[in-house]
This record gives C-alpha cells, sequence and structure tokens, in this order.
C-alpha cells in the first residue's frame, strides 16, 4: 500500500475538505465522497476492485494533514468479496493489488493526486 502525507494551510474536516476540492480536476478522476465501513473518506473512481486512490483525514475533527493512498475499492461489500475471493484463490487473487500495471498505475495516481492536492493551496 503506498501512503504520501499531504499537510493544507487550513484545517479541514473530511467533508470540508470534499467541499474544497470536489469540483476540481485530478488526473485520478472527480472525487466522491463515501462512507467505508462508518469511516469516511474522498475516494477517486476505482483502478480496479483492489486499487483505487482514497484521501483519509490524519486524525478526528478538523485537522491540516491527510494521507493520499492507495486501497482497495471503498465499500463493503467489497471487502467481504476480496475476503472471499483471496481465500478461495489461497491469496493468488489479492496480489492484484500489490503487483501488476494496474497496482503501478494506481500508485502513480497517488502520486500525481497528493501532489495537485498540495498544490491547491488550501
Amino acid at each position: 500500500m503506498k501512503m504520501l502525507q499531504v499537510m493544507t494551510r487550513n484545517s479541514y474536516t473530511i467533508e470540508g475538505l470534499y467541499e474544497a476540492i470536489k469540483d476540481k480536476q485530478f488526473t485520478a478522476g472527480q472525487p466522491m465522497y463515501t462512507i467505508h465501513c462508518s469511516y469516511p473518506i474522498i475516494a477517486f473512481p476505482p483502478v480496479d476492485k483492489r486499487n483505487q486512490v482514497w484521501i483519509t483525514p490524519g486524525g478526528y475533527g478538523e485537522c491540516n494533514i491527510f494521507y493520499v493512498q492507495k486501497q482497495e475499492q471503498a465499500g463493503g461489500e467489497n471487502i467481504l468479496q476480496n475476503a472471499v475471493t483471496n481465500q478461495l484463490t489461497f491469496g493468488i487473487a489479492g496480489l492484484k493489488g500489490k503487483v501488476g500495471e494496474n497496482a503501478r498505475y494506481c500508485e502513480w495516481l497517488v502520486d500525481c493526486t497528493a501532489y495537485e492536492l498540495y498544490n491547491l493551496g488550501l
């Protein structure tokens, strides 16, 4: 999993950060506010079920540290599907999130997103 830290000039909740960036252009696509297992995140369109760019807060409430990271596709149903698939394939299916063209592409999108978020000067 790739993770980069981005500091903003102002403090935001994750919802506030989403409001500030929802209309901005990112290489990873249009940001979406979503809940992943009761945890609010900003997610971008998934590359595949194993590769998606997320923005998560570095603390609770308002903060000025956010993490741009590569994760599996957000959503409780995806956690279950991926876990079952990993068990049935003895972990081989999970390798798609760690190696291969899509994994490298998603890591590049993490780099782009962190750079673009920082350069917004929020």
